[in-house]
């Protein structure tokens, strides 16, 4: 092999993530208390990579790494970990290592991670900025917690609106002030301050000296309010496709932005909340102690018994039914399983759809009735299947005919329950994806229990 020659990658590696055997390589350097292996198996890692390898091993382990590793954690770190990881990996910190740690962060990563800490972990990584940056950090803290001024971050790159290319520039060159480490656009202001376009920053490069910027405009430009959901600026981000939101005031006066790759880390988050919240584990991780995820799990098995006792309650008032014909116990189940796994269904699309907004009043009963045509259609499809089990299984038509009927019903239903359940839900504002779950497997199970059980009293005894 030549020196010119390529060294290509192992193909069995993952396109992203820690490699194969460092965790393990880690942990037997902690174990030696060598300082030199893990400083030359870490310093390499992506931040992000570091987190993730910082979540994976057991509070111990963690704690004995830090010790040894000291210096190593930085801001870049902090900003990837989860949220209650990272309270105790900056309860290990001393002031000058948090110091050094947050010092080089935008405003946005800085609010972010310390939104959630203490008074005490707060004021520690506060006194570790500098005076402006405190300022900007500490105004940010006094937005509503889901709105844009929350998340945006200050750190700005503005031009007159009547300068050319070639001046734009000669600023962004010159040496008379700092620059953000990462920025897309050059946000065009009047002398208040007013955003009126941004021009990007590959269309500066590629444009004459002479033209001016207010003529390489781009078509995306829009504001949003300092107060707005954050929510609703990333979906808009989305959306438009666009790489800058720029926040600005009452006054339209720019305040800050929000890029691209804050607007996506926010949607995913909040995508994975509703996907644990739909589940009924709230907003737990697995660094979370057992005490905790215990917490967080007991409300909702609590609600799930008090559903459970309700259907049995159903089953109760058919009790004569039941014992007449010792078939309607072993097909019950199925009914009400199926039905449950419908609704799931319809309610996860609904979920979704209603946090990112494609689920509105003006589609919304196309939507309802949609699903439950969907349900009466797969309803006959497996009423078609039950009955002939039914028939073969138990050699009764009419037990057959019965689990049938069941099965449409409660299908029809479920469609009808999983998506009207979180629409009603949003509109007295509760959050769909917290309360949903309950509700819908409630209506299944109590419905379908009812329709089998009450259509087999009447045709079969």
């Amino acid at each position: 092999m030549s020196d010119a020659e390529p060294i290509l990658p192992d193909t069995d590696d993952e396109a992203f993530g820690i490699a194969k055997g460092l965790v393990d390589d880690v942990l037997a350097a902690v174990d030696r208390g060598d300082k030199a292996a893990i400083d030359a198996l870490l310093d390499p890692e992506h931040p992000a990579d570091i987190a993730h390898l910082l979540e994976l091993i057991d509070g111990r382990n963690r704690t004995d790494l830090l010790k040894l590793w000291k210096g190593g954690v930085d801001g870049d770190i902090l900003s990837e970990l989860d949220d209650n990881l990272r309270d105790e990996v900056i309860d290990t910190l001393a002031p000058a290592e948090l110091a050094v740690a947050v010092r080089d962060l935008d405003s946005d990563d800085v609010v972010d991670l310390v939104e959630d800490l203490d008074l005490k972990q707060q004021e520690a990584v506060l006194d570790a900025l500098d005076d402006a940056d405190r300022v900007h950090v500490e105004k940010a803290l006094t937005y509503p917690e889901e709105s844009a001024g929350r998340h945006m971050q200050v750190e700005v790159v503005r031009a007159p609106e009547h300068w050319n290319v070639g001046e734009a520039i000669d600023f962004l060159r010159s040496d008379d002030h700092t620059l953000p480490d990462q920025f897309y656009h050059l946000i065009l202001v009047d002398p208040r301050m007013k955003a009126l376009g941004y021009v990007t920053l590959g269309r500066i490069l590629s444009t004459r000296r002479d033209v001016p910027l207010k003529d390489i405009v781009e078509d995306s430009f829009r504001t949003f309010n300092v107060n707005q959901d954050v929510e609703e600026v990333a979906n808009a981000i989305n959306h438009y496709h666009m790489i800058t939101a720029p926040v600005v005031d009452d006054d339209d006066r720019i305040l800050g932005v929000i890029t691209i790759d804050d607007a996506m880390a926010f949607l995913e988050e909040e995508a994975e909340e509703d996907l644990m919240r739909l589940a009924g584990v709230g907003e737990g991780s697995l660094s979370d102690r057992v005490v905790k995820t215990t917490k967080q799990r007991f409300p909702w098995l609590a609600v799930n018994l008090v559903t459970a006792i309700l259907a049995s309650l159903v089953i109760a008032l058919f009790e004569e039914t039941i014992a007449g014909l010792v078939a309607l116990a072993v097909l019950m189940p199925i009914v009400a399983s199926m039905g449950g796994n419908a609704g799931t269904q319809s309610l996860t699309v609904a979920v979704r759809a209603i946090a990112t907004r494609d689920l509105t009043p003006s589609n919304v009963w196309r939507v309802i009735r949609k699903e439950v045509l969907v349900g009466l259609i797969n309803g006959v499809i497996f009423a078609v299947i039950m009955g002939i089990v039914g028939v073969v299984w138990f050699g009764q038509p009419m037990l057959g005919v019965v689990i049938a009927l069941a099965m449409v019903i409660n299908l029809v239903v479920a469609g009808l329950a999983g998506t009207g359940v979180p629409v009603l839900l949003e509109k007295i504002g509760v959050d769909p994806a917290l309360a949903s779950g309950a509700f819908v497997t409630t209506v299944t199970d109590v419905v379908g229990f009812f329709a089998f059980l009450g259509l087999a009293a009447v045709l079969l005894l």
